[in-house]
């Protein structure tokens, strides 16, 4: 069976998988049609890129060039192992007119190194340091789609989203913090069609736990204590800081949320987008906002081009997320008192606190503790859900079963659901009506959204009315 990670399955004719993943690329992009041989992997991407409304025609832009560049990358964490991909991929490269290349987090490029020939070649595409290669700015790309999955990835020839890039054949790995699991950026080898090869995975896979393994050994030194944001279960956030406690604006607890979620960065634009309902607000409004956030924090003030955190800044939604993603379900919802930031109408931030609801919510159904269960159903966020009283039904002995399938029945009724004693599916949409959104966001509706009081930052919660 052919390894759906490798662009080109054995014996494959490189030619004639050309012709047809460009007759599948023109499908796609004129009636939105994934057609064979497009790997799952690659639909997705393209999948991505479409509700990103990136264009097949697409062109890189350049974000940082000089000393802004040279800076950048001169703090950034994998200056340090740099010379361990220049010993590892650049004779590689180098021999296989390929380029080394490494991007950030956010898919800027910081490096891109080479046979000559190859670099002025990468250099008419716009394959340069300082340019951004992300998904939603470069489409389907090795650097751009491993950081935006957090796996490595080959991409050959067509399977690239922008038309420009159909020549190429590249192949990435994510390296992580291996202190905190975060993506750092992505190694990458790009060139022509021998980069289909399997090995070629295998290789930059091996470069990047090389890397990450070499950062474990170059930072035993303790680290200043992170600044801490906590955001859940309250419409207005604290930010410790410094020694020092403060409790910021509606706004302003949206900022340092997207932020602390977004610790490489983002840019004006995409902040932007992340805030405001309204996307024709003018990038005034933004800085005015920093303005006033600078004037506040003072030195621990985010950062600008890209907007980050001005030091290490440890959410406690990020320590709840990272308990989920591990299995530990109790620890998780011991640490969650609410959703994040439940009075914010920003539009990350909703998808944000939709998402961390949801997978809480999906874990405690999938663990069938009734324990869990019932701590779930008695916070107002589980209250009227009736998914989780027929899971609570199902975890108890059968004596005591009836008043919960009672309350799901109920429930059912009122919100116009299904009914019946049999436990709903881990994992099964709510039967909630879900909230308005594009197809590309459809996600399940929270439960029920919390109401602050005007003189307290934590907020109390509201049944909503009954249909």
């Amino acid at each position: 069976m052919d390894d759906p990670s490798v662009a080109l399955p054995g014996g494959a004719d490189p030619a004639e998988r050309t012709r047809e993943l460009r007759r599948a690329h023109a499908a796609f992009t004129r009636e939105g049609l994934v057609e064979a041989p497009v790997r799952a992997v690659i639909a997705r991407s393209w999948r991505r890129c479409a509700r990103a409304r990136v264009s097949p025609e697409c062109a890189p832009r350049l974000e940082l060039a000089g000393a802004e560049l040279l800076s950048y990358r001169e703090q950034h964490p994998l200056a340090r192992v740099l010379p361990l991909f220049r010993d590892l991929v650049g004779a590689f490269a180098a021999h296989g007119e390929h380029l080394l290349a490494v991007c950030d987090a956010r898919g800027s490029l910081l490096w891109v190194e080479g046979e000559p020939v190859t670099m002025r070649r990468a250099e008419g595409l716009g394959f340069v340091p300082g340019a951004r290669w992300s998904e939603t700015a470069m489409g389907t790309n090795a650097p751009g789609t491993a950081v935006a999955v957090g796996e490595p990835v080959q991409v050959f020839g067509a399977e690239h989203f922008s038309r420009r890039v159909h020549p190429w054949t590249c192949a990435a790995a994510p390296v992580r913090d291996p202190r905190t699991g975060r993506v750092l950026g992505a190694v990458d080898v790009t060139g022509g069609d021998w980069l289909a090869h399997p090995h070629s995975l295998a290789f930059v896979r091996a470069v990047a736990r090389a890397a990450e393994a070499q950062l474990a050994l170059l930072d035993p030194a303790p680290r200043a204590a992170a600044d801490t944001l906590t955001a859940l279960g309250r419409d207005e956030a604290l930010l410790c800081a410094d020694g020092r406690e403060v409790r910021l604006g509606r706004r302003h607890s949206e900022i340092m949320a997207l932020l602390a979620h977004h610790p490489e960065g983002l840019s004006g634009d995409e902040l932007a987008i992340a805030l405001y309902e309204d996307e024709s607000v003018s990038p005034v409004t933004l800085r005015a906002e920093m303005s006033r956030l600078r004037g506040l924090l003072g030195s621990r003030a985010p950062l600008s081009r890209p907007y980050r955190p001005a030091a290490p800044l440890e959410a406690d939604f990020t320590a709840v997320t990272r308990h989920l993603a591990s299995g530990a379900v109790s620890a998780a919802l011991a640490r969650y008192p609410g959703p994040l930031l439940p009075a914010s109408t920003a539009p990350g931030v909703v998808r944000l606190r939709r998402r961390i609801e949801d997978q809480a919510r999906a874990a405690v159904i999938a663990r069938a503790d009734a324990g869990l269960l019932a701590d779930w159903v008695c916070g107002p966020w589980g209250a009227d859900d009736p998914e989780v009283w027929r899971a609570l039904a199902a975890a108890l002995p059968p004596g005591d079963r009836p008043a919960a399938l009672a309350r799901a029945r109920s429930l059912d009724a009122e919100l116009g659901g299904r009914s019946g004693d049999v436990p709903a599916p881990a994992g099964r949409p709510r039967t909630t009506p879900p909230s308005p959104r594009p197809p590309s966001l459809a996600l399940p509706r929270p439960l029920p959204l919390p109401v602050a009081p005007p003189s307290r930052g934590r907020a109390t919660y509201r049944q909503p009315a009954r249909p």
